[in-house]
């Protein structure tokens, strides 16, 4: 009896300094989350091709971990690294004419309070809304600082986790609370969505910017690429989408005075880039996982909020495998009870 005892104290006294430890290094963890996270998805994308590189090519672990981890740093980390340096500089050469922009707001305010007597933004909202504007620079640069630690951290990470490959997942495997088919249930609906998320989304990406770009340049968009891009970016927002970037830009050039290209970039936007926007969106969920879209949604706002940019792929897996364990909890101990 007392062995028991003195053997439940240690076992659970063992959980509770574990937890807190967890939670204690998870808050410090938090800026390298992004990252972390990154060089997971990675490792689910490009395990194959490391057993067939240890096993069939006779290459040993850490050359073969060399070798793909320069693969993932040159054909997609630097593309990408070019990309948002690309962004960033072309971004430096938009200069917007605050004036132009904030005098029809006060206008269309002033001729509402005259006459309806209502003051939709308040006396003090305009100047609050300028004085907010160059926080937006410092809200890019820690942006950028934090992108480029992370850029690291997927580098660093994913070398050693191909290095351990095979007996760090049959270590997972192990600690992990399931039976041998849940587990392997699990596992698999992790790989799916991962898979399925990380392909599916640069891809829909690309695509929604091509279609979008060609709607910018006939309606002769200033800064071409410089949408383009944000476009492709935009797409990872569940709902609304790109029209985070083209609404914006067609008020811009009706600002501007180019009303003619404003109301036609308007129309090819909700006819054309939204539409095409769910059709391909649906498409790629039906062809790559077959995953509910309310489940995509919500995925991914709970995801972005946590996880940051990296949320648009393991905000759905978090749902998802909420719902699972959900459905496992009752397979396993409800309807067996019931039974």
């Amino acid at each position: 009896m007392g062995n028991n005892i003195k053997d439940q104290y240690i076992k659970y006294s063992l959980i509770i300094i574990i937890l807190v430890m967890g939670v204690v290094l998870l808050t410090r963890i938090t800026p390298f989350m992004g990252g972390l996270l990154g060089a997971f998805t990675i490792y689910i994308l490009v395990r194959k091709q490391m057993e067939r590189l240890v096993t069939k090519k006779s290459m040993k672990r850490s050359k073969a971990a060399a070798l793909i981890t320069c693969e993932i740093l040159f054909f997609f980390l630097v593309p990408l690294c070019c990309i948002v340096w690309l962004i960033i500089n072309r971004l430096e050469t938009v200069h917007l004419n605050v004036d132009s922009i904030i005098a029809p707001i006060q206008e269309a305010e002033n001729y509402i309070k005259s006459k309806f007597g209502f003051d939709i933004l308040g006396s003090n909202a305009v100047s609050w809304m300028v004085s907010k504007a160059p926080e937006i620079g410092q809200v890019i640069m820690g942006g950028i600082s934090s992108f480029l630690i992370n850029v690291f951290v997927v580098v660093f990470v994913l070398y050693f986790m191909l290095i351990g490959g095979s007996t760090m997942e049959n270590y997972i495997k192990d600690i992990l609370p399931f039976t041998p088919g849940d587990r392997h249930h699990v596992l698999q609906e992790i790989k799916l969505i991962v898979r399925s998320n990380a392909i599916g989304i640069p891809l829909q990406a690309l695509i929604q910017g091509a279609i979008a770009t060609v709607g910018y340049l006939i309606f002769d968009v200033p800064s071409l690429i410089l949408w383009g891009l944000l476009t492709c970016f935009a797409t990872v927002i569940p709902v609304v989408g790109t029209s985070l970037v083209w609404v914006p830009l067609s008020l811009y050039m009706i600002l501007e005075g180019k009303w003619f290209d404003a109301i036609g970039l308007m129309v090819y936007g909700v006819v054309v880039i939204a539409q095409m926007d769910n059709l391909i969106r649906f498409m790629l969920q039906k062809r790559l996982a077959d995953i509910h879209p309310l489940i995509t949604i919500f995925g991914v706002i709970i995801g972005l909020s946590i996880f940051g940019f990296m949320g648009i792929i393991f905000g759905p897996l978090l749902l998802s495998l909420f719902l699972l364990f959900v459905d496992i909890f009752k397979k396993e101990y409800l309807d067996s009870k019931n039974n």
